[in-house]
Parts: structure tokens; C-alpha cells; sequence
């Protein structure tokens, strides 16, 4: 019996369990292979004793229309990074990569399919070099990976962040305010842009582009006569003012090795009064929302694409490569390609030509 050995890494993302659940049904098909499932990532292999749980048609039904991962995940640390304490209880961390290997070849693993976003396919990339044979799929709700047209869990953080743009105009021309919403992405502003074009923004703030506190504070006056107007601001976490910076904290979560944003739709709102801006401003945070919660179908329909195509690659032993998207094609590319650069937002491209042909202003 041949095993392939599935684990979901990074942030939670709707469509995770939509991706485990094609897996399992395609391997199923076949009937010389087994899956197993690796808890929170790659902890469930290097945790003593390991947690690793069987996946069968029957602990997978009923699951693609879930939000978060029935294997769990995290964002801390990894086989390159395992956290350990100190004698004088400092944290330090060890590479733990060729253990794990050896511990996935007496497990009798044959193939890994590593679920998750830019960093887990920079750890894919990693262990490949090593030796272990691995598939990634791309996951994340930001869709800042180059190499693939769109990733699961994107659309359905862009309606979840629509919808709240819909929320906010109501109450917004009600007491005549400007809303600021700001929501995820990280370093790419594609949630940002997708919602505020979809939900009717009059200001679009994205990290690609530091915006100009004047040129916004023109656009949202122009809103309103006599005191009497209201406007929608979506902001991106990583958003920033020119000659300014990002605003985030540095996590003193052991293992956790990305800064954490945040903050910036009160930032601009104190940016906003100081430059003069008279009206009332109120400042709405997605947040998590984004992430949990039922995946559309746009993205049920795309893990389930990602998930069978992700095991017929083990099938032709397609190792370090990672699925990607390409209109209208479902294809793998090697992992090499898919980490080399990010998917930004750039001035050339149409969905920003839209956005400034409808009035949104980006603030440059």
C-alpha cells in the first residue's frame, strides 16, 4: 500500500477542507494508495509521539462546504524553524528538516501534499531540495502567488469584504459619514481592490501604491455639500502614506515570524483630522472574518480542481511542483517558479484602470 501524506499550513483559508475532501476521493479511485493527514501542518509529524489520522471517503463527507481545516494549521515555526526553550527560558529554534524526513520514510510516506500559501511553498521548495518528494497546493485569501491566476479562499474573502462595503453605505449616507474598512492582504491589495469596485468605494488604499493624505482628504470633501454627504473608504492592512510606513507589531508569539498588521484604517482616520478634514469618520476592521465561514462555490469548485489535479501529480509523480490556475486550465509548475516572486497589484493593470475609470480615488 502506497501513502501520500496531506497537511494544511499557514493562515486558515474557506476551500481547505473542500481540497482535502478531492483529495481523498480521488486517491480512492485507486486501490493501492492510502492518505493520511498530518496535524497542524508539519507539527503532527515532529511532535512525539506524531499525530497523524487517516483520511477515508468516510471522515472526509460532508466537508467541502466548511470553512477552516479538519487537520488544522499554524503560522509558527516549521521543520526549518522548530521552536525550543532555553534553559533561562529564551526561545531559540533548530532545523529539524532532516529528522522529519527520516521519520516520513519509516512512516512509509511516499509523497506529501503540502496546502498553504507563500511560505509553506518556500518550506515545499526547501524540503524538495532535500530530497522529499512533495506537491504543493496554493492557498490563500490574499492571492499574492504569481504563478497561478487565482488561489481558493480569494473570491470568498472578496464577497465577505463586498458585502460589508454594502453594510457601510447604508449607514453611511445615513449620519453623513465617510466609513473606513480596512481588510486583509497583506503586502498585495487585490481583496482591497475587488471590494471597493464591487461595493461602490469612492477611496481605494493599497500597499502597492502610497497614498497622498491631500489628494484623498480632495476626493472625500467632494462628497459632501453643505455638511451633508457620506463616502466608503476601503483600506488594505499594508497600506501606507508616502514617506510613511506600514503600521504593524512585532509578534511575541514563540515561532511566529511574520510582523502583524493591523491598525492602519484608525491610523488614516488621525491622518485625515490632522490634515483638516472636518466631517465625521468611523473605522470598521474585518479582520479574521475574512477567513472563516462557508467558501463560495467560485472557490468549493477550485479546490476540488486544485485537490484531484494535486494527487494525479502524485500519480506521475510530478514532485516539486505545485498546482496552479491558468485560464481555463487546471496545470502544475514547478515550485522553483511559483515562490519566485509575488502577485501585486501594479498601475497597468485593468481591474486598477476600472477603478480609477469609475471615480475611486487610489490616492496617488
Amino acid at each position: 500500500m502506497k501513502r501520500v501524506l496531506v497537511l494544511t499550513g499557514g493562515g486558515d483559508c474557506p476551500g481547505l477542507n473542500a481540497v482535502i475532501r478531492a483529495i481523498v476521493k480521488r486517491a480512492s479511485q485507486e486501490k493501492d494508495w492510502e492518505v493520511l493527514g498530518s496535524i497542524q501542518a508539519f507539527n503532527g509529524v515532529l511532535w512525539e509521539p506524531s499525530e497523524i489520522v487517516r483520511l477515508t471517503p468516510e471522515s472526509v463527507r460532508g466537508i467541502h462546504f466548511r470553512g477552516g481545516t479538519i487537520l488544522e494549521t499554524t503560522n509558527k515555526g516549521g521543520p526549518f524553524s522548530w521552536p525550543v526553550k532555553n534553559n533561562d527560558g529564551t526561545w531559540t529554534t533548530v532545523d529539524r528538516s532532516d529528522e522529519m524526513i527520516r521519520k516520513l520514510q519509516y512512516m512509509g510516506i511516499d509523497c506529501v501534499i503540502n496546502i498553504g500559501g507563500d511560505g509553506s511553498q518556500r518550506i515545499s521548495k526547501k524540503l524538495f531540495d532535500k530530497g522529499l518528494n512533495i506537491i504543493g497546493v496554493p492557498k490563500t485569501i490574499d492571492n499574492d502567488l504569481s504563478m497561478t491566476d487565482s488561489t481558493f479562499g480569494f473570491q470568498t474573502a472578496v464577497e465577505i469584504a463586498t458585502e460589508s462595503v454594502d453594510k457601510l453605505v447604508t449607514t453611511a449616507a445615513s449620519h453623513n459619514r465617510v466609513f473606513v474598512l480596512e481588510v486583509m492582504g497583506r503586502d498585495a491589495g487585490w481583496i482591497a481592490l475587488n471590494a471597493a469596485v464591487a461595493g461602490g468605494a469612492e477611496v481605494c488604499l493599497l500597499p502597492e501604491f502610497p497614498y497622498d493624505i491631500e489628494k484623498v482628504k480632495e476626493k472625500l470633501e467632494s462628497r459632501f455639500v453643505n455638511d451633508r454627504g457620506f463616502a466608503v473608504v476601503v483600506i488594505s492592512e499594508g497600506a501606507k502614506p508616502k514617506d510613511g510606513q506600514q503600521v504593524f507589531e512585532v509578534s511575541k508569539e514563540v515561532g511566529y515570524e511574520n510582523v502583524k498588521l493591523g491598525g492602519i484604517g484608525q491610523k488614516f482616520i488621525e491622518q485625515m483630522k490632522a490634515a483638516g478634514f472636518k466631517h465625521d469618520m468611523r473605522e470598521t476592521t474585518l479582520g479574521h472574518l475574512q477567513r472563516g465561514g462557508v467558501p463560495v462555490a467560485y472557490d468549493r469548485v477550485l479546490a476540488a480542481q486544485f485537490g484531484v489535479k494535486a494527487f494525479e501529480m502524485v500519480l506521475n509523480q510530478e514532485y516539486g511542483k505545485m498546482v496552479a490556475y491558468r485560464h481555463p486550465n487546471i496545470i502544475s509548475v514547478p515550485l522553483e517558479d511559483a515562490v519566485a516572486k509575488m502577485n501585486f497589484v501594479t498601475m497597468d493593470n485593468d481591474l486598477v484602470k476600472t477603478a480609477m475609470g469609475l471615480g475611486i480615488s487610489l490616492g496617488i
